[in-house]
């Protein structure tokens, strides 16, 4: 299963140092990371992406700069099957971006999209009319109903506004718990703890919160 960072801050911090810890923390990781990977950072307003297929620490980390809205995401496919540019997050739509990991069996929702994640994508925003945060909470609600087993379901959505958080695992918390932590006007969430010089704090199962 996938690993995931999300950062956001008072004023731009350089993203490198926390890119090296979660390169070292999916490189360590007891799934294999290496199916490539993706990051999303805010410059003036509008995303600037990043793809990759090589396993994030074999990247060069030190080339992205300054943000003060960062996502990145590094891939363990399901088995090792769909290994393309293209299905690598962050996915984007508008002025959304998207970061998962997760798996569900038994899924009985019809909707668009290339591989899961990106289905699960296009499904949050079929309720999208009652608002950001509850338009999220019911499309996690009917996703838990119509799947006879979700493994996790974790995942971000950012604009350049806000960011939204779900998780939901029925498994394996050591592994699929998200982990936040604050400190001098930087927030963090990540699958994993890593040194930032705050105590980290566990995100409770079945969470959908705004960040």
């Amino acid at each position: 299963m996938c690993r995931l960072l999300w950062l956001r801050a008072e004023h731009p911090v350089d993203v490198s140092v926390h890119l090296a810890h979660f390169a070292r923390l999916c490189q360590e990781s007891t799934e294999y990371q290496g199916h490539g990977w993706g990051c999303a950072s805010l410059v003036e307003d509008q995303w600037r992406l990043h793809h990759s297929l090589s396993p994030i620490w074999e990247d060069d980390l030190t080339i992205f700069g300054e943000t003060r809205l960062f996502l990145a995401h590094a891939r363990s496919a399901f088995r090792d099957e769909g290994i393309a540019i293209e299905n690598n997050m962050p996915f984007t739509q508008a002025d959304e971006v998207f970061i998962f990991n997760g798996e569900l069996n038994g899924v009985r929702i019809r909707e668009e999209g290339r591989i899961g994640a990106e289905k699960i994508f296009n499904y949050t925003r079929r309720f999208s009319h009652q608002g950001p945060l509850a338009g999220l909470k019911k499309s996690v609600e009917v996703m838990e109903k119509r799947t006879r087993y979700i493994r996790a379901l974790n995942f971000i959505i950012a604009t350049p506004e806000r960011s939204l958080l779900a998780t939901v695992y029925n498994e394996n918390p050591g592994y699929f718990q998200m982990q936040r932590t604050s400190v001098g006007g930087l927030d963090v969430v990540c699958s994993e703890q890593y040194p930032v010089g705050g105590s980290w704090q566990p995100i409770e199962n079945r969470t959908v919160i705004e960040l």
